[in-house]
């Protein structure tokens, strides 16, 4: 067991968070928003910190997971931040959807200060991080990995080290690109069912069985036919990580056409007043 901090605590940090305390490790927690930390603690145990610096203090690990990279970086420098605190031979687990480019920075930063660093974003979202059964996605190096795993087994169904530092976000990206494809797709399918008059639920049924099916056809076919997106990962945090892809790519010269249309959708969503519904909203902009 090991003295671990939690600094983020939105809608997959909160219950990642008490995943490692019921796992025994001694948990402190910090979020910007301090109710929400003293919310935490009301129901879990454990101690919150005032600052990103309190936290990292007695911390072999600091997992991190905000919003994006502005965001990282106002936890993890300056005098109240993360960097500070850390004490030598400590660990940064990063698991925000964050650039390439900031886990390299934070990795350098990190190594001189005689640290360890992971970038390490996670899937599954929000059920999967309340069931303690997220996929994670890990850029650094063996040794720090094998130390930080058995704390992240905490909350994953699956861990997996992808890569030197920038890995797991490239990963993540990815996972991210198939997904977006994946809810057009099906968007246009059920929104062509709808139109040419069949009975969605038994469409739905049948083509689950079928080469058609998918983790968002099991999760998500029947809340979109219903019109209900009121739960899961929201639009606004998917165009912020498409956006993450698309600059990868463009600096790359890889070709993401689709990825691109995608994103524009999900602008079109955002139009629509659906920034915070979740992704599988896609159908929406069909219905118009």
């Amino acid at each position: 067991m090991q003295n671990v901090s939690f600094v983020g605590l939105g809608v997959m940090g909160y219950p990642m968070a008490g995943h490692l305390l019921r796992a025994g490790h001694q948990t402190v927690v910090y979020n910007r928003s301090a109710g929400k930390a003293e919310s935490w603690v009301t129901k879990h145990g454990g101690s919150a910190a005032g600052t990103p610096r309190e936290a990292a203090i007695n911390a072999d690990i600091v997992f991190t997971c905000v919003g994006n990279d502005q965001d990282v970086r106002s936890v993890f420098y300056g005098d109240d931040g993360i960097l500070a605190g850390l004490h030598e031979g400590a660990i940064l687990v990063d698991h925000t959807t964050a650039s390439p480019g900031l886990a390299r920075e934070l990795e350098k930063a990190l190594t001189n200060q005689g640290c360890g660093f992971l970038d390490a974003p996670v899937s599954g979202g929000q059920a999967g991080a309340e069931n303690g059964q997220l996929t994670i996605m890990v850029g650094g190096d063996r040794k720090t990995f094998d130390i930080a795993e058995g704390a992240m087994q905490a909350y994953a169904k699956s861990a997996q080290l992808m890569g030197s530092c920038g890995s797991g976000q490239l990963t993540k990206a990815v996972n991210q690109i198939c997904i977006a494809g994946i809810l057009q797709g099906l968007s246009e399918g059920l929104h062509f069912a709808e139109q040419v008059g069949l009975d969605l639920n038994a469409v739905i049924d049948v083509i689950s069985k079928g080469a058609a099916q998918s983790w968002q056809m099991d999760n998500r076919a029947d809340t979109m036919a219903e019109g209900r997106f009121d739960f899961g990962f929201a639009v606004d945090w998917m165009r912020k990580d498409l956006g993450i892809a698309l600059e990868t790519a463009n600096d790359m010269e890889a070709s993401l056409p689709l990825t691109g249309l995608v994103d524009q959708f999900y602008k079109d969503v955002q139009r629509m007043g659906g920034g915070r519904w979740d992704t599988s909203s896609l159908i929406e902009r069909l219905r118009m």
